[in-house]
């Protein structure tokens, strides 16, 4: 059957293509997410690591710068060299302010070019006045003096306020990075909205697209296929979605075609088993009637014909040469085997057929009970049973005694020199009770281990050991009709030990037992 949908997309390229969209947007909102995060990071490291620190650094210039006009103004007045501490550090913390400042200004401009305007400025104040003052250089004329005091102080006004403009400068600069550190903040914070709504976004998508190319396509060819289960076996599945899908679908059509097939040939089958169901109701039917003219009609005629015979052994017994008394023992024997092996066969016809119903008896009774039956037998050969603890089974206790009575009128009748020792046990196995029934006779060969249970096959003559060899037959079917099975253990010596099995349950022995019935068996049957 050819296939369709070969030109469809198969599920692993919707499910790679799906999940290789949404891994590219999600790499894609990483890259995104990284970038606003590399810029909120470099521009905290801007402001934090570089700006503020210079604003600090150039404070601390504009106080060294200060305290080295406050070193000067005091020497100069004094003229005490304690005064020119102040002087001294301050050129110490200004070079070390100015070197700091250089260190963290690269890429800031404005301010170099102001620290170097500071620096040119500071350096002119220090050449001209400040130097001058601390080396007593300066002329003795005090109109000189007070002009370059008047001077220096103008420059030193003019260091101020180029400081002053530093400061400002780099305020300036720290707003713009704090800005730029607010909006990268923002950026980030919009791009992590950004990101959520886009996974979002693709998580509906994704299951928007597996309602569609996958759940929606697998649900109609449940519910197509539900239909065909339930019985509509005309129906034929078709879906759309992935190849797969599609495949499978004409899968389940090819099975349900075969089950329609199936279904004609077997209604064909059916016809032809009503038909022979018919003939095997009739067949049974004419056996019924068969078994019933058996047991009335042929009875009746067996019965007379072996009432004259015995008559005439009674009557004309030694009147007659040997030979007639002979042949009329002949005809007596035979008359009353005849009658014998009818009642075994209406008995062996029966197994199964009457079906009673099954009840829990206890198998230990049901001994006892075929040791009663054949206590005639029991008495005469000395023989003694031992049974174990037995269970209570569910079966037909009339049948089940029947199995008891055969296996110990067998062990009575094949037994050896020594009294009979008859032993019944039983044991737990898994869902069964496997029953042993052992004796000390004359033992069966292995290899008449079935033979022995084929219907009317003996091991002897009959004038050896009597019997119809039905009775063994007769045990395997009532056990088998019971669920169990029967067999020979052909390793037991000396004697025969005989294995069956019944449906173990879980009732204690007594409990909702009934008493067996004394079944009507033949002891001629073993």
């Amino acid at each position: 059957m050819p296939r369709a949908g070969k030109n469809r997309w198969s599920l692993r390229r919707w499910i790679t293509v799906t999940i290789g969209a949404a891994i590219a947007l999600c790499v894609a909102g990483i890259v995104l997410g990284a970038i606003t995060i590399a810029r909120l990071s470099d521009a905290r490291v801007d402001l934090v690591d570089r700006i503020d620190p210079a604003l600090q650094h150039a404070l601390r210039l504009d106080a060294a710068l200060v305290d080295q006009e406050t070193g000067v103004r005091g020497f100069a007045l004094s003229q005490h060299a304690d005064f020119l501490a102040p002087y001294t550090l301050g050129l110490e913390r200004a070079e070390a302010a100015e070197a700091s400042l250089r260190g963290v200004a690269g890429g800031m401009p404005g301010v170099l070019d102001r620290l170097n305007e500071l620096d040119r400025l500071a350096q002119q104040w220090r050449d001209f006045y400040a130097e001058p003052v601390v080396t007593a250089a300066i002329p003795g004329d005090d109109s000189l003096i007070a002009d370059r005091v008047t001077a220096a102080k103008a420059m030193f006004d003019q260091v101020r306020a180029t400081s002053a403009d530093l400061q400002r400068e780099l305020e300036s600069v720290r707003i713009i990075g704090r800005d730029v550190l607010d909006d990268s903040a923002s950026q980030v914070t919009w791009v992590s909205i950004g990101l959520a709504v886009m996974l979002l976004l693709v998580f509906v998508v994704l299951i928007l697209v597996l309602r569609s190319a996958f759940v929606g396509p697998l649900t109609s060819l449940a519910g197509q296929v539900r239909k065909v289960a339930d019985g509509d076996f005309q129906h034929a599945p078709k879906v759309g979605g992935p190849r797969e899908i599609v495949v499978l679908a004409q899968d389940v059509d090819s099975m349900r075609q075969r089950i329609v097939d199936e279904l004609a040939a077997q209604r064909d089958i059916n016809a032809e088993l009503d038909l022979r169901t018919e003939d095997l109701a009739r067949s049974n039917s004419e056996l019924e009637q068969f078994a019933y003219v058996a047991s009335h009609d042929l009875q009746e005629p067996l019965r007379k014909v072996a009432s004259f015979c015995q008559l005439l052994e009674r009557r004309y017994k030694g009147q007659l040469d040997e030979r007639a008394d002979q042949y009329i023992g002949f005809a007596v024997d035979g008359a009353k085997r005849m009658q014998i092996l009818i009642n075994d066969l209406l008995a062996f016809s029966r197994v199964g057929r009457h079906v009673n119903d099954h009840v829990s008896v206890p198998t230990g009774a049901l001994v006892d009970q075929a040791v009663a039956n054949l206590n005639h037998v029991v008495e005469e050969s000395g023989a003694t049973v031992e049974k174990g603890e037995l269970p209570v089974v569910r079966g037909e206790a009339a049948l089940l005694t029947a199995v008891f009575q055969n296996l110990v009128g067998n062990a009575v009748k094949f037994r050896g020199e020594d009294p009979p020792r008859i032993a019944v046990a039983a044991v737990r196995d898994g869902e069964f009770w496997e029953f042993t029934f052992s004796d000390n006779g004359i033992g069966i060969q292995p290899e008449y281990a079935e033979r022995v249970f084929v219907i009317f096959q003996r091991l002897h003559p009959k004038d050896e050991y009597p019997g119809t060899g039905i009775g063994l037959s007769m045990c395997r079917k009532i056990i088998e009709y019971h669920g169990g099975r029967i067999w020979l253990d052909p390793e037991y010596a000396p004697g025969t030990r005989f294995r069956f099995t019944l449906p173990a349950i879980d009732t204690l022995a007594g409990e909702d037992a009934e008493a067996p019935e004394t079944p009507d068996v033949s002891e001629e049957t073993q």
